[in-house]
């Protein structure tokens, strides 16, 4: 059942380690068939390196297992009140990306700083309120669900396709899983330029002088003609100076 997009979220789930997103098994990437009401999930607690696409789940719209010999991700209700809530959606993602879950942990929307924020979302990031001791001892996944999309009101999913969970951290997604997973990738970039943004502002602010920490300019000369310039002993001969000799000694003879 579903073998193709069984397929695309194990790849999907193995991109998020590949791009380094995820630790252990710190993440989960889905995919929805619309047509026939179910979602393929990565398996809960199950080891990526050991992973095949036979081992995906699938369940329908209520959370019930419909095939898979695994339990799905402590995650599904999550995905599944996305899927429910944002109806253009093809696959979300999960991650606990070192940038992204920090924002998450201070509980702040990552604020839209640059034109490499604006290129995939068109407003800061948000994040969601505190979660009521009630929702965290209640239907904990499925009020994660609600509190995102609680705070997405007013906000286009489609346009802004990221949010982050305070305390806890981002959710992504896309009009498929692959989609989804590169928003999560430049979410963690942007989470990360933000910050460094930030720190470099303020430090500018208060006057910080940079002037003390400038290498010697000795130090800049050694090293630049190490690799430019005549006297440059980097590396290996170039290829050209050896194609000369080549053409030389070939002429000659």
């Amino acid at each position: 059942m579903l073998e193709e997009l069984k397929h695309i979220v194990w790849q999907a789930n193995l991109e998020l380690v590949r791009r380094g997103l995820v630790l252990y098994t710190w993440g989960n990437a889905s995919a929805i068939d619309r047509a026939g009401g179910l979602v393929v999930i990565k398996p809960s607690g199950v080891p990526y390196d050991s992973m095949t696409p036979e081992d995906m789940v699938v369940v329908d719209l209520k959370g019930n297992a419909v095939e898979g010999k695994y339990r799905p991700s402590s995650d599904t209700p999550t995905h599944l009140v996305l899927y429910q809530a944002f109806p253009n959606i093809g696959g979300v993602v999960h991650t606990h990306s070192t940038y992204a879950t920090s924002w998450a942990q201070a509980g702040l929307d990552i604020p839209n700083l640059g034109t490499t924020h604006s290129d995939y979302f068109r407003l800061d990031i948000p994040c969601t309120r505190d979660m009521r001791k009630s929702e965290v001892f209640g239907e904990y996944e499925k009020e994660t669900g609600n509190v995102i999309v609680e705070r997405f009101k007013g906000i286009d999913p489609d346009d802004t396709p990221a949010a982050l969970v305070k305390n806890h951290g981002p959710f992504t997604w896309g009009a498929d899983a692959d989609s989804a997973v590169h928003n999560a990738v430049v979410l963690e970039e942007v989470a990360k330029m933000a910050y460094i943004s930030l720190v470099v502002n303020m430090a500018s602010a208060q006057g910080f002088d940079p002037g003390h920490l400038r290498v010697k300019k000795w130090l800049v000369e050694k090293h630049y003609s190490r690799k430019h310039g005549p006297a440059a002993y980097y590396g290996q001969p170039c290829h050209s100076e050896r194609s000369e000799e080549s053409r030389s000694e070939e002429s000659d003879n």
